[in-house]
Protein backbone atom coordinates (compact mmCIF):
# COMPACT_ATOMS: atom_id res chain seq x y z
CA UNK A 1 0.00 0.00 0.00
CA UNK A 2 1.39 3.39 -1.02
CA UNK A 3 1.75 5.75 1.90
CA UNK A 4 0.22 9.24 1.80
CA UNK A 5 0.89 12.40 3.72
CA UNK A 6 -1.68 13.59 6.24
CA UNK A 7 -3.01 16.34 3.98
CA UNK A 8 -4.08 13.80 1.34
CA UNK A 9 -5.68 11.57 3.95
CA UNK A 10 -7.56 14.59 5.29
CA UNK A 11 -8.87 15.66 1.87
CA UNK A 12 -9.98 12.13 1.01
CA UNK A 13 -11.78 11.85 4.33
CA UNK A 14 -13.64 15.10 3.65
CA UNK A 15 -14.77 13.67 0.31
CA UNK A 16 -16.00 10.52 2.09
CA UNK A 17 -18.08 12.74 4.41
CA UNK A 18 -19.71 14.37 1.38
CA UNK A 19 -18.15 17.81 1.84
CA UNK A 20 -19.23 20.02 -1.07
CA UNK A 21 -16.86 22.94 -0.47
CA UNK A 22 -14.52 24.32 2.13
CA UNK A 23 -13.81 27.91 3.15
CA UNK A 24 -10.33 29.10 4.02
CA UNK A 25 -7.67 31.74 4.31
CA UNK A 26 -4.41 29.98 3.32
CA UNK A 27 -1.48 29.62 5.69
CA UNK A 28 1.90 27.93 5.59
CA UNK A 29 0.91 25.83 8.61
CA UNK A 30 -1.45 23.65 6.55
CA UNK A 31 0.23 23.47 3.15
CA UNK A 32 -0.13 19.69 3.18
CA UNK A 33 -3.92 20.05 3.48
CA UNK A 34 -3.96 22.46 0.53
CA UNK A 35 -1.93 19.92 -1.41
CA UNK A 36 -4.47 17.24 -0.56
CA UNK A 37 -7.38 19.41 -1.67
CA UNK A 38 -5.61 19.89 -5.01
CA UNK A 39 -6.37 16.26 -5.86
CA UNK A 40 -10.01 16.23 -4.68
CA UNK A 41 -13.00 17.76 -6.42
CA UNK A 42 -13.81 19.89 -3.38
CA UNK A 43 -13.88 23.63 -4.17
CA UNK A 44 -11.83 25.74 -1.79
CA UNK A 45 -13.41 29.18 -1.35
CA UNK A 46 -10.48 31.39 -0.43
CA UNK A 47 -11.62 34.37 1.63
CA UNK A 48 -10.06 37.67 2.67
CA UNK A 49 -10.22 37.34 6.45
CA UNK A 50 -10.73 34.36 8.72
CA UNK A 51 -13.78 35.85 10.41
CA UNK A 52 -15.53 36.12 7.05
CA UNK A 53 -14.46 32.60 6.09
CA UNK A 54 -15.82 31.25 9.38
CA UNK A 55 -19.14 33.02 8.85
CA UNK A 56 -19.41 31.57 5.34
CA UNK A 57 -18.81 28.09 6.71
CA UNK A 58 -21.33 28.70 9.49
CA UNK A 59 -23.94 29.91 6.99
CA UNK A 60 -23.38 26.75 4.93
CA UNK A 61 -24.00 24.61 8.01
CA UNK A 62 -27.09 26.60 8.87
CA UNK A 63 -28.54 26.19 5.37
CA UNK A 64 -27.76 22.51 4.87
CA UNK A 65 -27.64 20.90 8.31
CA UNK A 66 -24.26 19.45 7.27
CA UNK A 67 -21.04 20.69 8.87
CA UNK A 68 -19.55 23.77 7.28
CA UNK A 69 -15.81 23.17 6.87
CA UNK A 70 -13.21 25.84 7.57
CA UNK A 71 -9.40 25.92 7.25
CA UNK A 72 -7.42 28.65 9.01
CA UNK A 73 -3.80 29.05 9.99
CA UNK A 74 -2.33 29.18 13.47
CA UNK A 75 -2.27 32.13 15.87
CA UNK A 76 -3.93 35.22 14.34
CA UNK A 77 -5.79 33.12 11.78
CA UNK A 78 -7.39 30.96 14.45
CA UNK A 79 -8.25 33.87 16.73
CA UNK A 80 -9.81 35.79 13.83
CA UNK A 81 -11.99 32.76 13.11
CA UNK A 82 -13.37 32.71 16.65
CA UNK A 83 -16.09 35.22 15.70
CA UNK A 84 -17.70 32.68 13.34
CA UNK A 85 -17.21 29.82 15.79
CA UNK A 86 -19.07 31.79 18.46
CA UNK A 87 -22.00 32.21 16.07
CA UNK A 88 -22.01 28.47 15.33
CA UNK A 89 -22.01 27.59 19.03
CA UNK A 90 -24.76 30.05 19.90
CA UNK A 91 -26.88 29.18 16.87
CA UNK A 92 -26.39 25.38 17.15
CA UNK A 93 -24.79 25.12 13.70
CA UNK A 94 -22.69 22.07 12.73
CA UNK A 95 -19.19 23.16 11.76
CA UNK A 96 -15.69 21.67 11.63
CA UNK A 97 -12.72 24.03 11.80
CA UNK A 98 -9.22 22.77 10.94
CA UNK A 99 -6.49 24.96 12.42
CA UNK A 100 -2.88 24.75 11.30
CA UNK A 101 -0.59 24.37 14.29
CA UNK A 102 3.09 24.72 15.08
CA UNK A 103 5.15 21.50 14.69
CA UNK A 104 4.42 19.09 17.51
CA UNK A 105 8.15 18.75 18.19
CA UNK A 106 8.24 22.43 19.28
CA UNK A 107 5.12 22.49 21.45
CA UNK A 108 5.34 24.45 24.73
CA UNK A 109 8.41 26.40 23.63
CA UNK A 110 6.45 29.58 22.90
CA UNK A 111 7.46 29.50 19.25
CA UNK A 112 6.11 31.73 16.49
CA UNK A 113 2.26 31.91 16.62
CA UNK A 114 1.92 29.12 19.18
CA UNK A 115 -1.51 28.93 20.87
CA UNK A 116 -2.92 26.30 23.21
CA UNK A 117 -6.12 25.67 21.24
CA UNK A 118 -7.67 23.40 23.85
CA UNK A 119 -7.50 26.25 26.35
CA UNK A 120 -8.45 28.98 23.86
CA UNK A 121 -11.41 27.30 22.17
CA UNK A 122 -12.51 25.04 25.03
CA UNK A 123 -15.35 27.28 26.33
CA UNK A 124 -16.32 28.39 22.81
CA UNK A 125 -17.00 25.12 20.92
CA UNK A 126 -18.47 21.65 21.48
CA UNK A 127 -15.13 19.86 21.24
CA UNK A 128 -11.52 20.81 20.53
CA UNK A 129 -8.62 18.43 20.03
CA UNK A 130 -5.10 18.34 18.61
CA UNK A 131 -4.01 15.45 16.39
CA UNK A 132 -0.71 13.99 17.60
CA UNK A 133 -0.36 10.96 15.30
CA UNK A 134 -0.81 10.93 11.54
CA UNK A 135 -2.18 7.39 11.56
CA UNK A 136 -5.07 8.58 13.79
CA UNK A 137 -6.01 11.54 11.59
CA UNK A 138 -9.04 9.81 10.02
CA UNK A 139 -10.28 8.79 13.46
CA UNK A 140 -10.22 12.41 14.66
CA UNK A 141 -11.91 13.69 11.51
CA UNK A 142 -14.73 11.14 11.79
CA UNK A 143 -15.27 12.02 15.43
CA UNK A 144 -15.27 15.74 14.63
CA UNK A 145 -18.06 15.30 12.08
CA UNK A 146 -20.02 13.09 14.48
CA UNK A 147 -19.77 15.52 17.41
CA UNK A 148 -20.61 18.54 15.23
CA UNK A 149 -23.92 16.92 14.20
CA UNK A 150 -24.92 15.02 17.35
CA UNK A 151 -27.65 16.24 19.69
CA UNK A 152 -27.58 20.01 19.69
CA UNK A 153 -25.21 20.68 16.76
CA UNK A 154 -22.24 22.98 17.08
CA UNK A 155 -18.65 23.73 16.06
CA UNK A 156 -15.63 21.49 16.53
CA UNK A 157 -11.98 22.54 16.25
CA UNK A 158 -9.17 20.20 15.21
CA UNK A 159 -5.62 21.53 15.50
CA UNK A 160 -3.22 20.01 12.96
CA UNK A 161 0.47 20.25 13.85
CA UNK A 162 2.47 20.98 10.73
CA UNK A 163 4.81 17.99 11.10
CA UNK A 164 1.93 15.60 11.82
CA UNK A 165 0.00 16.83 8.77
CA UNK A 166 2.96 16.45 6.40
CA UNK A 167 4.14 13.07 7.73
CA UNK A 168 3.58 9.90 5.69
CA UNK A 169 1.43 6.97 6.79
CA UNK A 170 -0.73 4.18 5.37
CA UNK A 171 -4.18 5.45 4.30
CA UNK A 172 -7.01 4.24 6.56
CA UNK A 173 -9.09 1.30 5.42
CA UNK A 174 -12.17 1.93 7.58
CA UNK A 175 -15.05 4.03 6.36
CA UNK A 176 -16.88 6.66 8.48
CA UNK A 177 -19.54 5.18 10.76
CA UNK A 178 -23.28 5.74 10.47
CA UNK A 179 -25.09 8.46 12.40
CA UNK A 180 -27.66 7.47 15.00
CA UNK A 181 -31.01 8.96 14.00
CA UNK A 182 -33.48 10.01 16.70
CA UNK A 183 -36.74 8.15 17.12
CA UNK A 184 -39.64 8.49 19.55
CA UNK A 185 -42.33 5.89 20.24
CA UNK A 186 -45.91 7.07 19.86
CA UNK A 187 -46.71 6.06 23.46
CA UNK A 188 -44.15 8.60 24.66
CA UNK A 189 -46.11 11.33 22.91
CA UNK A 190 -49.48 10.41 24.45
CA UNK A 191 -49.22 13.16 27.12
CA UNK A 192 -48.45 15.67 24.36
CA UNK A 193 -51.54 14.65 22.42
CA UNK A 194 -53.77 14.82 25.49
CA UNK A 195 -52.44 18.21 26.63
CA UNK A 196 -52.85 19.80 23.20
CA UNK A 197 -56.37 18.40 22.87
CA UNK A 198 -57.50 19.71 26.27
CA UNK A 199 -55.83 23.12 26.07
CA UNK A 200 -58.06 26.16 25.72
CA UNK A 201 -55.36 28.58 24.56
CA UNK A 202 -52.45 26.55 23.14
CA UNK A 203 -49.44 28.04 21.41
CA UNK A 204 -46.92 26.29 19.14
CA UNK A 205 -43.39 27.75 18.94
CA UNK A 206 -40.83 26.51 16.39
CA UNK A 207 -37.09 27.15 16.56
CA UNK A 208 -33.67 25.73 17.18
CA UNK A 209 -31.64 23.50 14.84
CA UNK A 210 -32.87 20.54 12.79
CA UNK A 211 -35.63 21.87 10.54
CA UNK A 212 -36.73 21.17 6.98
CA UNK A 213 -39.48 22.01 4.54
CA UNK A 214 -41.19 18.75 5.55
CA UNK A 215 -41.14 19.93 9.16
CA UNK A 216 -42.62 23.24 8.06
CA UNK A 217 -45.55 21.52 6.38
CA UNK A 218 -46.13 19.14 9.30
CA UNK A 219 -46.01 21.93 11.86
CA UNK A 220 -48.52 23.95 9.86
CA UNK A 221 -50.83 20.93 9.65
CA UNK A 222 -50.50 20.44 13.41
CA UNK A 223 -51.50 24.05 13.97
CA UNK A 224 -54.52 23.59 11.74
CA UNK A 225 -55.61 20.41 13.54
CA UNK A 226 -55.29 21.95 17.01
CA UNK A 227 -56.61 25.39 16.11
CA UNK A 228 -53.51 26.87 17.75
CA UNK A 229 -51.50 29.91 16.71
CA UNK A 230 -48.01 29.00 15.54
CA UNK A 231 -45.01 31.28 16.00
CA UNK A 232 -41.23 31.10 15.67
CA UNK A 233 -38.21 32.19 17.67
CA UNK A 234 -35.70 34.92 16.84
CA UNK A 235 -34.59 34.83 13.21
CA UNK A 236 -36.38 31.58 12.41
CA UNK A 237 -39.20 33.25 10.48
CA UNK A 238 -38.70 31.02 7.45
CA UNK A 239 -39.60 27.95 9.53
CA UNK A 240 -43.29 28.66 8.83
CA UNK A 241 -44.98 30.18 5.77
CA UNK A 242 -45.71 33.70 6.98
CA UNK A 243 -48.88 33.74 4.83
CA UNK A 244 -50.31 30.74 6.69
CA UNK A 245 -53.54 31.69 8.52
CA UNK A 246 -52.25 30.27 11.82
CA UNK A 247 -48.90 32.09 11.68
CA UNK A 248 -48.72 34.65 14.49
CA UNK A 249 -45.23 36.16 14.20
CA UNK A 250 -41.84 35.81 15.84
CA UNK A 251 -40.58 35.93 19.41
CA UNK A 252 -37.57 38.07 18.58
CA UNK A 253 -36.03 41.31 19.73
CA UNK A 254 -38.69 44.01 19.38
CA UNK A 255 -41.52 41.47 19.12
CA UNK A 256 -45.18 42.32 18.67
CA UNK A 257 -46.40 43.17 22.21
CA UNK A 258 -49.66 41.34 21.54
CA UNK A 259 -47.73 38.16 20.73
CA UNK A 260 -45.76 38.53 23.93
CA UNK A 261 -49.01 38.87 25.86
CA UNK A 262 -50.31 35.70 24.22
CA UNK A 263 -47.28 33.80 25.49
CA UNK A 264 -48.04 35.05 29.00
CA UNK A 265 -51.65 33.84 28.89
CA UNK A 266 -51.31 30.53 27.02
CA UNK A 267 -52.24 27.47 29.06
CA UNK A 268 -50.20 25.03 26.92
CA UNK A 269 -46.98 25.78 25.02
CA UNK A 270 -45.53 23.27 22.57
CA UNK A 271 -41.83 23.93 21.91
CA UNK A 272 -40.63 22.31 18.69
CA UNK A 273 -36.86 22.67 18.96
CA UNK A 274 -37.39 26.08 20.52
CA UNK A 275 -36.31 27.28 23.95
CA UNK A 276 -37.88 29.74 26.38
CA UNK A 277 -34.79 31.89 26.72
CA UNK A 278 -34.17 35.59 27.36
CA UNK A 279 -35.09 36.63 23.80
CA UNK A 280 -38.23 34.49 23.57
CA UNK A 281 -39.56 35.74 26.91
CA UNK A 282 -38.42 39.39 26.71
CA UNK A 283 -35.66 38.96 29.30
CA UNK A 284 -37.71 36.42 31.29
CA UNK A 285 -40.54 38.90 31.97
CA UNK A 286 -43.34 37.25 29.96
CA UNK A 287 -43.46 34.03 31.97
CA UNK A 288 -43.00 33.39 35.68
CA UNK A 289 -41.17 30.06 36.21
CA UNK A 290 -43.13 29.58 39.44
CA UNK A 291 -46.42 29.88 37.55
CA UNK A 292 -45.49 28.26 34.28
CA UNK A 293 -48.27 26.76 32.13
CA UNK A 294 -48.16 23.27 30.65
CA UNK A 295 -44.93 23.15 28.65
CA UNK A 296 -44.35 20.40 26.08
CA UNK A 297 -40.73 20.43 24.97
CA UNK A 298 -39.11 18.68 22.01
CA UNK A 299 -35.37 19.33 21.83
CA UNK A 300 -32.31 17.33 20.70
CA UNK A 301 -30.33 18.29 23.81
CA UNK A 302 -31.52 16.70 27.09
CA UNK A 303 -30.17 19.62 29.11
CA UNK A 304 -32.46 22.05 27.28
CA UNK A 305 -35.58 20.74 29.04
CA UNK A 306 -36.47 22.75 32.14
CA UNK A 307 -33.37 24.95 31.81
CA UNK A 308 -35.30 27.96 33.14
CA UNK A 309 -38.94 27.00 32.88
CA UNK A 310 -40.10 23.57 34.10
CA UNK A 311 -41.27 21.35 31.26
CA UNK A 312 -44.38 19.34 32.02
CA UNK A 313 -43.47 16.71 29.43
CA UNK A 314 -40.26 16.56 27.42
CA UNK A 315 -38.65 14.31 24.83
CA UNK A 316 -35.08 14.34 23.59
CA UNK A 317 -35.53 14.36 19.83
CA UNK A 318 -35.59 16.50 16.73
CA UNK A 319 -38.93 17.96 15.63
CA UNK A 320 -38.86 15.64 12.63
CA UNK A 321 -38.98 12.62 14.94
CA UNK A 322 -42.29 13.68 16.52
CA UNK A 323 -44.19 15.95 14.15
CA UNK A 324 -45.61 13.32 11.82
CA UNK A 325 -46.74 11.19 14.77
CA UNK A 326 -48.39 14.14 16.49
CA UNK A 327 -50.24 15.09 13.32
CA UNK A 328 -51.49 11.53 12.88
CA UNK A 329 -52.50 11.15 16.54
CA UNK A 330 -54.43 14.39 17.01
CA UNK A 331 -58.01 14.44 15.76
CA UNK A 332 -58.87 17.62 13.82
CA UNK A 333 -60.76 19.89 16.21
CA UNK A 334 -62.25 22.12 13.53
CA UNK A 335 -62.26 24.93 16.07
CA UNK A 336 -60.29 28.08 16.67
CA UNK A 337 -58.19 28.25 19.82
CA UNK A 338 -56.74 31.71 19.32
CA UNK A 339 -55.31 31.43 15.83
CA UNK A 340 -57.74 33.90 14.24
CA UNK A 341 -57.10 36.59 16.83
CA UNK A 342 -53.34 36.01 16.75
CA UNK A 343 -53.29 36.27 12.96
CA UNK A 344 -55.27 39.51 13.03
CA UNK A 345 -52.78 40.94 15.50
CA UNK A 346 -49.91 39.93 13.21
CA UNK A 347 -51.56 41.63 10.23
CA UNK A 348 -52.03 44.82 12.27
CA UNK A 349 -48.39 44.69 13.41
CA UNK A 350 -47.28 44.62 9.76
CA UNK A 351 -49.01 47.88 8.86
CA UNK A 352 -46.17 50.35 8.20
CA UNK A 353 -45.43 52.94 10.86
CA UNK A 354 -43.97 56.09 9.21
CA UNK A 355 -40.36 57.02 9.96
CA UNK A 356 -38.50 60.25 9.05
CA UNK A 357 -36.82 60.84 5.72
CA UNK A 358 -37.37 60.44 1.99
CA UNK A 359 -36.13 56.84 2.12
CA UNK A 360 -38.03 54.76 4.65
CA UNK A 361 -37.05 51.24 5.61
CA UNK A 362 -40.64 50.18 6.22
CA UNK A 363 -41.46 51.09 2.61
CA UNK A 364 -38.38 49.34 1.18
CA UNK A 365 -39.04 46.13 3.12
CA UNK A 366 -42.74 46.34 2.30
CA UNK A 367 -41.88 46.55 -1.38
CA UNK A 368 -39.64 43.48 -1.10
CA UNK A 369 -42.37 41.61 0.78
CA UNK A 370 -44.87 42.28 -2.00
CA UNK A 371 -42.59 41.99 -5.03
CA UNK A 372 -39.54 39.80 -4.40
CA UNK A 373 -39.87 36.18 -5.49
CA UNK A 374 -40.71 33.74 -2.66
CA UNK A 375 -37.40 31.93 -3.10
CA UNK A 376 -35.36 35.09 -2.43
CA UNK A 377 -32.80 34.45 0.32
CA UNK A 378 -32.17 37.34 2.70
CA UNK A 379 -29.15 37.45 4.99
CA UNK A 380 -28.32 40.03 7.63
CA UNK A 381 -26.05 40.72 10.56
CA UNK A 382 -26.92 42.95 13.50
CA UNK A 383 -28.31 46.45 13.84
CA UNK A 384 -31.54 48.40 14.13
CA UNK A 385 -32.08 48.16 10.37
CA UNK A 386 -32.92 44.46 10.88
CA UNK A 387 -35.98 45.35 12.95
CA UNK A 388 -37.72 46.47 9.77
CA UNK A 389 -36.97 43.15 8.09
CA UNK A 390 -38.28 41.18 11.06
CA UNK A 391 -41.47 43.22 11.32
CA UNK A 392 -42.47 43.93 7.72
CA UNK A 393 -41.13 41.13 5.55
CA UNK A 394 -42.80 37.77 5.01
CA UNK A 395 -40.75 34.62 4.53
CA UNK A 396 -42.77 32.14 2.50
CA UNK A 397 -40.26 29.34 1.89
CA UNK A 398 -38.00 27.45 4.24
CA UNK A 399 -34.31 28.26 3.78
CA UNK A 400 -34.77 31.91 2.79
CA UNK A 401 -33.65 33.53 6.07
CA UNK A 402 -29.99 33.27 7.08
CA UNK A 403 -29.11 35.36 10.12
CA UNK A 404 -27.25 35.01 13.42
CA UNK A 405 -29.31 34.59 16.58
CA UNK A 406 -26.11 35.55 18.39
CA UNK A 407 -26.50 39.13 17.18
CA UNK A 408 -23.15 39.23 15.38
CA UNK A 409 -22.31 42.20 13.19
CA UNK A 410 -20.59 41.64 9.86
CA UNK A 411 -22.43 38.37 9.20
CA UNK A 412 -24.73 39.35 6.35
CA UNK A 413 -22.16 39.70 3.55
CA UNK A 414 -20.22 36.44 4.14
CA UNK A 415 -23.52 34.60 4.64
CA UNK A 416 -24.91 35.99 1.38
CA UNK A 417 -21.83 34.81 -0.53
CA UNK A 418 -22.15 31.33 0.97
CA UNK A 419 -25.88 31.28 0.23
CA UNK A 420 -25.37 32.26 -3.41
CA UNK A 421 -22.66 29.65 -3.94
CA UNK A 422 -25.01 27.00 -2.55
CA UNK A 423 -28.14 28.32 -4.33
CA UNK A 424 -26.86 29.89 -7.57
CA UNK A 425 -30.31 30.06 -9.17
CA UNK A 426 -32.01 31.96 -6.33
CA UNK A 427 -31.83 35.72 -5.72
CA UNK A 428 -29.73 36.47 -2.63
CA UNK A 429 -29.93 39.75 -0.73
CA UNK A 430 -27.50 40.89 1.93
CA UNK A 431 -29.30 43.46 4.06
CA UNK A 432 -26.78 45.38 6.15
CA UNK A 433 -26.31 48.57 8.06
CA UNK A 434 -23.32 50.73 7.16
CA UNK A 435 -21.50 49.68 10.33
CA UNK A 436 -22.43 46.04 9.90
CA UNK A 437 -21.29 45.88 6.27
CA UNK A 438 -17.94 47.54 6.90
CA UNK A 439 -16.96 44.82 9.37
CA UNK A 440 -16.60 42.31 6.52
CA UNK A 441 -16.71 44.50 3.41
CA UNK A 442 -13.46 43.03 2.07
CA UNK A 443 -15.37 39.83 1.26
CA UNK A 444 -16.83 41.64 -1.75
CA UNK A 445 -13.59 40.51 -3.38
CA UNK A 446 -14.45 36.89 -2.53
CA UNK A 447 -17.90 37.33 -4.05
CA UNK A 448 -16.42 38.55 -7.31
CA UNK A 449 -13.71 35.91 -7.45
CA UNK A 450 -16.21 33.06 -7.25
CA UNK A 451 -19.06 34.64 -9.21
CA UNK A 452 -21.45 35.03 -6.27
CA UNK A 453 -23.82 37.59 -7.82
CA UNK A 454 -25.45 38.99 -4.70
CA UNK A 455 -27.50 42.11 -4.06
CA UNK A 456 -26.22 44.19 -1.14
CA UNK A 457 -28.71 46.65 0.33
CA UNK A 458 -26.95 49.10 2.66
CA UNK A 459 -29.00 50.99 5.22
CA UNK A 460 -26.71 54.01 5.59
CA UNK A 461 -27.41 56.33 8.50
CA UNK A 462 -23.79 57.22 9.22
CA UNK A 463 -23.63 55.66 12.66
CA UNK A 464 -23.71 52.54 14.77
CA UNK A 465 -27.47 52.87 15.08
CA UNK A 466 -28.21 50.39 17.85
CA UNK A 467 -25.46 51.73 20.10
CA UNK A 468 -26.48 55.33 19.37
CA UNK A 469 -30.07 54.48 20.31
CA UNK A 470 -29.00 53.15 23.71
CA UNK A 471 -26.54 56.00 24.13
CA UNK A 472 -29.22 58.64 23.54
CA UNK A 473 -31.51 56.94 26.04
CA UNK A 474 -28.86 56.54 28.73
CA UNK A 475 -26.71 59.63 28.15
CA UNK A 476 -28.89 62.02 26.07
CA UNK A 477 -27.04 64.62 24.05
CA UNK A 478 -23.62 63.12 24.82
CA UNK A 479 -22.62 61.44 21.56
CA UNK A 480 -19.38 59.51 21.86
CA UNK A 481 -17.88 56.83 19.63
CA UNK A 482 -20.94 56.07 17.47
CA UNK A 483 -20.46 58.19 14.32
CA UNK A 484 -19.21 56.56 11.10
CA UNK A 485 -17.45 57.67 7.94
CA UNK A 486 -18.76 55.82 4.88
CA UNK A 487 -17.28 55.23 1.43
CA UNK A 488 -19.15 56.09 -1.74
CA UNK A 489 -20.88 52.73 -2.09
CA UNK A 490 -21.72 53.19 -5.77
CA UNK A 491 -18.07 53.86 -6.56
CA UNK A 492 -17.03 50.96 -4.34
CA UNK A 493 -19.29 48.61 -6.27
CA UNK A 494 -17.69 49.75 -9.53
CA UNK A 495 -14.22 49.18 -8.06
CA UNK A 496 -15.16 45.54 -7.52
CA UNK A 497 -16.55 45.24 -11.05
CA UNK A 498 -20.15 45.61 -9.92
CA UNK A 499 -22.90 48.19 -10.18
CA UNK A 500 -23.84 50.77 -7.59
CA UNK A 501 -27.21 52.41 -6.97
CA UNK A 502 -27.81 55.35 -4.66
CA UNK A 503 -31.41 55.61 -3.46
CA UNK A 504 -32.44 59.01 -2.11
CA UNK A 505 -36.20 58.54 -2.50
CA UNK A 506 -38.50 55.54 -1.93
CA UNK A 507 -39.63 55.59 -5.57
CA UNK A 508 -36.10 54.84 -6.80
CA UNK A 509 -35.77 51.51 -5.03
CA UNK A 510 -37.93 49.40 -7.34
CA UNK A 511 -35.89 50.27 -10.45
CA UNK A 512 -32.60 49.66 -8.62
CA UNK A 513 -33.72 46.25 -7.39
CA UNK A 514 -35.11 45.23 -10.78
CA UNK A 515 -31.80 46.07 -12.44
CA UNK A 516 -29.92 44.17 -9.72
CA UNK A 517 -31.80 40.99 -10.64
CA UNK A 518 -30.10 40.98 -14.06
CA UNK A 519 -26.89 39.57 -12.55
CA UNK A 520 -23.53 40.68 -11.29
CA UNK A 521 -22.67 42.32 -7.99
CA UNK A 522 -25.02 45.16 -7.08
CA UNK A 523 -24.82 47.50 -4.09
CA UNK A 524 -27.96 49.51 -3.37
CA UNK A 525 -27.27 52.27 -0.89
CA UNK A 526 -30.27 53.61 1.02
CA UNK A 527 -29.59 57.19 2.10
CA UNK A 528 -31.45 57.30 5.41
CA UNK A 529 -32.34 60.13 7.72
CA UNK A 530 -30.02 59.62 10.73
CA UNK A 531 -33.03 59.90 13.04
CA UNK A 532 -34.79 57.00 11.35
CA UNK A 533 -33.22 54.19 13.34
CA UNK A 534 -33.01 56.05 16.64
CA UNK A 535 -35.97 54.37 18.33
CA UNK A 536 -36.04 50.90 16.78
CA UNK A 537 -34.40 48.08 18.68
CA UNK A 538 -33.18 44.92 17.01
CA UNK A 539 -30.01 42.91 17.28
Amino acid sequence: MTQQHGGKILAKRLAMHGVERVFSVPGESFLAALDGLHDEAIPNIVCRQEGGAAMMAEAYGKMTGQPGVLFVTRGPGATNASAGLHIAMHDATPMVCFVGQIPLKHRDRGVFQEVDYRAFFGPLVKWVAEVERTDRLAEYIDRAFAVAQAGRPGPVVLALPEDILSAMTDPPEIRPGARAMPSVHLDTLAPFVQALSLAKSPLIICGGPHWSDTDRQSAQTLAERTGAPIAVTFRKQDYIDNDHPNYAGDFGVGMNPALGARLSTSDCILLLGAELNDITTADFTLLDPAKAPTILQVHPEPEAASKTYPATFAVTATPNAVLHQLVEAIEPLNSDKGAVEARASYETWQKPQPTPGAVQMEQVIGWLRDNASPDTIITNGAGNYAAFLHRYHRFRQYGTQVAPTSGSMGYGLPAAISAKLHNPDQPVICLAGDGCLQMSIQELSTARQYGADIIVIVANNGRYGTIRMHQEKTYPGRVSGTDLFNPNYATLAAAYGGTGHTVTDNAQFADAYTEALTGGLHIIELKLDPKMLATTKSL
